[in-house]
């Protein structure tokens, strides 16, 4: 079995929570070994520690000489949508140059757009976008993330998009309740339609289920018939909420076991209350906010009441095209008022737990041999240095993924 030798690391950094997530408290707990090395043993890690602690090691072993390097773990993107035609550029520079909601649907705008574009691709064009963009989602560390489909909301396309992100090395999630497209009369015709025609193939390539329950897109009622039939078939459930008004989705995803409700830029207290004390993972997309010029999640009060907290980056054509989870570290450092220590476990060890990713998400014997090389002195420099190159390599499963 092939192993490989991180050797005179400056630092390693992981999370230090002993379960599977991080709340409170151990938020916060990152455990630093300077001057370190990592063994990795196939697809595992054997071992970690000082280099002067490094025991002999016999037989072929690849040496990577790390110095000046500090490791973090394979950063989690749990929330991504990378199956998806065209562009909007259009819609950017429009919105840059003050259009209103209203003018930029007017204009061709909008999810619709990337739909008529999406299924325009053959399923292997598709396949070729998703990859080409699983490539840049790696050159910025990641070495875990789950992909959305939602931009087909037909049968074919939503199933290819599946199939599409899986080849990539995603983890798919089912969103066909993303938007109703034109040929659908409503939203309950369209969801018979989902149900009835395309749930019982997505089931079988997805993980997971999502729905956008928000003004315009689907309401409590209707979300909660999509969830509790993907439920049915096995799949675990995601909410997009509270992105732009509070319209039931923490209640729902609680009420219905949801690994995450994702957004919350508009949560207010109850649902930061209601959140701390629950398992229901909030995931924090501050790139979005950003991107469209919204308030941010109230990520410190979810933090302080002691909400399981994940970040990622919501890519996605139109309001987060971005694949950097670094740049999010610096978000959620400078603009949601986090730690470095809270925004590396949760793009790490809490990312991998919304996903049920086991064995991801930190560095330690018998963890995944899944491990982000940063070009700096210190491990803080993930956030600090913003928009920097400051990826320089990539370990995933035990072998070099990537080298800057």
């Amino acid at each position: 079995m092939a192993r490989l030798l991180l050797r005179d690391l400056a630092q390693v950094a992981t999370p230090a929570a002993d379960g599977p997530v991080a709340r409170g408290a151990e938020l916060r707990a990152v455990a630093v070994v300077e001057d370190a090395y990592v063994l990795c043993d196939g697809e595992s890690v054997r071992g970690v520690g000082r280099m002067r602690d490094l025991p002999a090691v016999d037989g072929d072993v690849e040496e990577l000489d790390c110095s000046g390097l500090c490791a973090v773990p394979g950063l989690v993107d749990c929330h991504t949508h990378p199956a998806f035609g065209g562009d909007r550029v259009v819609e950017f520079s429009l919105r840059a140059g003050g259009a209103s909601y209203e003018e930029l649907h007017a204009a061709g705008g909008g999810i619709l757009s990337t739909v008529v574009a999406t299924r325009a691709l053959s399923g292997g064009e598709l396949e070729a976008r998703v990859r080409r963009h699983a490539g840049w989602m790696l050159a910025h560390g990641m070495t875990t993330w789950e992909g959305k489909s939602g931009y087909g909301l037909d049968r074919e396309t939503e199933l290819a998009s599946l199939r599409a992100i899986r080849a990539a090395g995603g983890l798919p999630t089912w969103l066909g309740a993303h938007s109703v497209p034109p040929e659908q009369p409503d939203a309950d015709a369209y969801l018979d339609f989902l149900l009835a025609e395309v749930l019982p193939e997505a089931a079988a390539l997805a993980d997971a289920a999502d729905v956008f329950l928000e003004r315009g897109a689907f309401d409590a009622a209707r979300a909660r018939r999509y969830l509790e039939a993907c439920r049915g078939a096995g799949l675990a459930l995601r909410l997009h909420g509270d992105q732009f008004t509070e319209s039931g989705a923490i209640p729902l995803a609680l009420e219905l076991g949801a690994r995450s409700v994702d957004h919350l830029e508009a949560t207010g207290d109850a649902g930061v209350r209601a959140l701390g004390g629950s398992a229901v993972a909030a995931v924090l997309l501050p790139s979005s906010a950003l991107f469209l010029d919204r308030p941010m999640p109230p990520a410190r009060a979810l933090a302080d009441a002691g909400a399981v907290l994940a970040l990622a980056t919501d890519f996605n054509p139109g309001s987060s095209f971005t694949t950097s989870l670094p740049l999010v570290a610096s978000l959620a450092c400078t603009q949601l008022h986090l730690a470095p220590e809270e925004a590396l476990v949760a793009m790490t060890l809490n990312a991998a737990h919304v996903l049920g990713a086991t064995g991801a998400g930190r560095i330690a014997p018998g963890s995944r041999a899944d491990i982000t090389l940063l070009d700096a002195p210190d491990w803080r420099y993930l956030a600090y240095h913003l928009a920097g190159d400051v990826v320089s390599a990539v370990v995933r499963s035990g072998a070099i993924a990537f080298r800057r």
